[in-house]
C-alpha cells in the first residue's frame, strides 16, 4: 500500500487516498501515480426542506467527491459496490487512449460491477478541463434521479491568461428530480416523467448557498449538466465570458450574461466582480425554479459581495451558518487528491 492507503474497504466517510508518487518520464514531462478508493452506498439525501431522495451516492454523498488532479497524471481508482444494483462509473471528457476498457460502458468496455464487488479503473488523466464522473448502468434513473455523479477537475499543465487571473473558483452541478421516484431505488426515469425538483449541487433554493465574492476578484463558474434537462443559466449584474467548452479553452470567449446548458455539457465563466450588490444566478426556464408547485425555489442561488450586509430580514441567509466548501471552491486551492465534503453527506440506508 502507498502511504495514506488504509487497508480493506474505506468507511462511509472516508476514502482512501495515496496520491504523491511522482515518477520521472523525462528530463522535462513528468506524471504522478494517483492512487484513489471509493464506495457506492445506499443513502438518504434532503434536496430541500422535508423532500428526501433516497440515492446510490458516491462515498455517501450527493455531489460524490472532487477528484482533482494533473493533467498526465496515472490514475487508479477502486470502485467497491455497496448498493443492490449494479454500477460502473464513465470519466466524462476522458479520452481513454489506449485504456478504452476503463471507459465504464456496461456490456461495452466492462460488466457492471455486481453487488458486493469491486472493480479498479487505470487510465491517465486528460485532457485537461472541467470534467466530471457518473454511473453508466440505467443512466435513466442512476444519474438522472440518484445522484451518482461528481466533479473531476483535471488541472492544465499550460493554463490560459485568463484563467490565470482566477482568484474565486466553484463548481455548480445542476440535476432535476421528480419526486414520485423519491423512495422507490430500481424504478424511474421513464419517458414522460415530470421532474418536479431542480438543483445546485444536490440542493434546492433556498438551501443552496451564496457564492461569496469580494470586488476585484475574478471569478470563475464551472457549469456542469449532471441532469436530464437543459438548464438556461442566467446571471444578473453582471457580463461573463464562456470561456471552456467541455473543458476546451475557446479561441475567441463569448460575452454574455446567459447560457444554455444541456445533459452532459460543461461551460467555464469567467468575469471581474466589479459590482457589489446581491445578484441572483437563476435557471431562465422558469418552472425550473420550483420546489414541487411552489415558486421562488429550485435551480436558484446568488452572488454576494462581502462589501454588502447580508442582514436584511427578508434575506435567507441572513442568520445561517455558511455551509462550507459548499462549491468546492476551497478545495480546489489545495493540491491534488479527493475531497470529500460533510456538507454533503446524506443518511446511511440499510
Amino acid at each position: 500500500m502507498n502511504p495514506g492507503q488504509t487497508a480493506g474497504r474505506p468507511g462511509r466517510k472516508s476514502i482512501a487516498a495515496a496520491a504523491l508518487l511522482a515518477t520521472l518520464i523525462s528530463g522535462q514531462a513528468w506524471a504522478a501515480k494517483r492512487e484513489f478508493e471509493m464506495n457506492i452506498e445506499d443513502t438518504r439525501i434532503t434536496l430541500v426542506e422535508k423532500q428526501q431522495f433516497h440515492t446510490f451516492a458516491f462515498a455517501g454523498q450527493v455531489p460524490g467527491p472532487l477528484f482533482h488532479v494533473d493533467e498526465g497524471d496515472d490514475m487508479e481508482v477502486k470502485v467497491n459496490n455497496m448498493t443492490a444494483l449494479p454500477h460502473t462509473i464513465h470519466w466524462h471528457g476522458m479520452l481513454q487512449r489506449g485504456t478504452w476498457k476503463m471507459d465504464g460502458v456496461p456490456d461495452v468496455t466492462q460488466e457492471g460491477i455486481k453487488p458486493g464487488d469491486s472493480f479498479t479503473y487505470k487510465f491517465k488523466a486528460e485532457p485537461s478541463g472541467t470534467m466530471w464522473y457518473h454511473c453508466h448502468v440505467n443512466v435513466n434513473e442512476h444519474v438522472a434521479l440518484r445522484g451518482m455523479w461528481g466533479p473531476f477537475i483535471v488541472k492544465p499543465k499550460a493554463p490560459t491568461a485568463l484563467e490565470k487571473r482566477v482568484t474565486k473558483d466553484f463548481i455548480l452541478m445542476l440535476s432535476d428530480w421528480d419526486s414520485k421516484w423519491a423512495n422507490k431505488p430500481g424504478f424511474g426515469g421513464l419517458p414522460g416523467d415530470k421532474f418536479d425538483y431542480f438543483t445546485i449541487n444536490g440542493r434546492a433554493y433556498p438551501d443552496t448557498e451564496p457564492l461569496r465574492i469580494t470586488k476585484g476578484d475574478v471569478v470563475r463558474i464551472r457549469l456542469i449538466g449532471a441532469g436530464d434537462l437543459v438548464h438556461s443559466i442566467h446571471i444578473h449584474g453582471h457580463a461573463f465570458k464562456i470561456a471552456f467548452k467541455d473543458g476546451f479553452p475557446l479561441p475567441q470567449p463569448i460575452t454574455g450574461d446567459t447560457v444554455l446548458v444541456g445533459p452532459g455539457e460543461r461551460y467555464d465563466l469567467i468575469f471581474e466582480a466589479d459590482n457589489p450588490g446581491r445578484w441572483m444566478v437563476h435557471d431562465h426556464v422558469d418552472s425550473h425554479t420550483m420546489n414541487g408547485d411552489r415558486p421562488h425555489g429550485g435551480l436558484m442561488t446568488v452572488i454576494e459581495y462581502t462589501e454588502v450586509k447580508s442582514d436584511d430580514a427578508f434575506y435567507p441567509w441572513n442568520k445561517r451558518v455558511p455551509k462550507p466548501n459548499f462549491y468546492y471552491q476551497d478545495s480546489l486551492k489545495k493540491g491534488p487528491g479527493i475531497y470529500t465534503n460533510e456538507t454533503f453527506q446524506g443518511q446511511a440506508v440499510q
